[in-house]
């Protein structure tokens, strides 16, 4: 099995809710692969996004491009459902005026069905979120 971008909206993922949408910059933006887009806050902390597979996929590796955001959280759930998150990964970001964070972080036990991930403060009244990036596996369907 080869591995793959997981989150990828050609690969059938999809942002299913966020808490902040601006029609010129929806969530979708996200996982559209392409570089010049982007979702952003409408201010006020914590945001927060989730991300759906429509699969069991195991993630070995993430990427999330962004900008101002200071703390983020990743939750994952193997449920067909999006409940029952558990803590995944939290990280603090470093902002560098001009440039996009680019975290990459290697993962440990990836396995999910969804990720919740939550922006908990960030350096500036509003974020953005230009791209999420997971490497990994389809591991099965939904059933």
């Amino acid at each position: 099995m080869r591995k793959i971008d997981l989150c990828l909206s050609s690969e059938g993922t999809e942002v299913i809710l966020a808490t902040s949408s601006d029609e010129k910059h929806p969530p979708e933006n996200m996982i559209d692969g392409n570089p010049e887009t982007f979702w952003t806050t409408t201010g006020m902390f914590p945001q927060e996004f989730i991300i759906c597979f429509h699969k069991h996929v195991r993630i070995e590796r993430l990427v999330i491009q962004s900008y101002f955001v200071r703390t983020l959280r990743i939750e994952k759930t193997t449920s067909k459902e999006p409940v029952d998150f558990e803590p995944w990964i939290e990280r603090d970001l470093v902002h560098r005026e001009g440039q996009l964070q680019n975290e990459e972080i290697l993962t440990r036990d990836g396995h999910a069905t969804y990720l919740r991930f939550m922006i908990i403060s960030a350096f500036d009244h509003f974020a953005s979120v230009h791209s999420v990036s997971a490497e990994g596996l389809a591991v099965s369907n939904l059933s």
